[in-house]
């Protein structure tokens, strides 16, 4: 609530008003819809008007008032989530984004950012439960499948598919699994194959929105016509193999957006991705 005030009403100390009282002076009730209750306290002191509402001063307590009209956060949040969404529509969760696309997203997001307020994570962990579909990265632009990190590239040079993108994320247990669905091509007459890879992590929350993911395994499990086969698990790299900056397997980003049914984050090398429960 904005603490400028427009007016302020002195009473004195030696007066009380009656509980009962349905007295007002003309300037109270200027500032308030004719629909909207004023209410009365006993041992009233002063009371301050601010474009949000009023601000009622006693001896007892200090009592804010908000009229009818005041939007809440979600309710300011809402038609910016509504714009971020239609933002990343139609490109394939980043991968046929062009730079046109990528500034767009990034200022629709900032502004939903802005209006969402900060996050904090262990008022709102509970909100992170379930699992989340990728709608879209800033950083599958680059056209690899490990977006700012070496990945596989995307396009002709392999016969890879990205299918969905989900992170299951439970509060309980601390995991946090990414479940990626890719299509690989085989030679003709051989059908491609299906399968889901899921790459297991434990989390922990740093600050307010920060999360730092460690990783534990990834798991692949066929599809298709060839779903009856049991899941195996990716021999991990061997740390001497992986890249120095990155032996452990781990990565953080921020939640900066977050509500019942969308979450935008940051990751630790600017990738601004978007999520909705599924």
């Amino acid at each position: 609530m904005a603490l400028v005030l427009h007016s302020t009403l002195r009473l004195s100390p030696n007066r009380t008003s009656s509980p009962s009282s349905t007295r007002t002076t003309s300037a109270s009730a200027s500032h308030f819809p004719r629909n909207q209750k004023i209410h009365h306290f006993s041992s009233l002191e002063s009371c301050n008007f601010n474009k949000g509402g009023v601000i009622c001063q006693s001896s007892a307590a200090e009592v804010s008032i908000l009229p009818d009209f005041v939007q809440t956060k979600d309710e300011l949040a809402r038609p910016l989530k509504i714009k971020l969404l239609s933002a990343v529509s139609g490109l394939n969760r980043g991968l046929a984004a062009c730079e046109e696309d990528l500034r767009k997203a990034e200022a629709a997001a900032k502004e939903l950012e802005s209006a969402g307020g900060p996050v904090n994570l262990s008022e709102d962990l509970d909100k992170l439960q379930g699992q989340w579909k990728l709608i879209y990265s800033s950083a599958f632009s680059s056209r690899t499948l490990g977006g700012s990190r070496p990945g596989p590239p995307t396009g002709r040079l392999l016969p890879i598919t990205l299918g969905q993108v989900f992170q299951r994320i439970d509060v309980f247990s601390m995991d946090f699994d990414n479940i990626v669905e890719l299509e690989l091509g085989a030679p003709w007459p051989l059908p491609p194959l299906e399968a889901t890879a899921t790459l297991a992590h434990k989390f922990e929350l740093i600050g307010s929105c920060g999360i730092k993911i460690t990783f534990d395994k990834t798991t692949v499990k066929t599809r298709g016509t060839l779903s009856q086969l049991p899941p195996f698990d990716i021999p991990r790299i061997p740390d001497a193999l992986r890249q120095s900056s990155n032996r452990s397997g781990s990565g953080e980003f921020e939640v900066t957006y977050l509500d019942s049914d969308t979450r935008v984050t940051r990751g630790d090398r600017g990738e601004l991705r978007v999520f909705v429960i599924s």
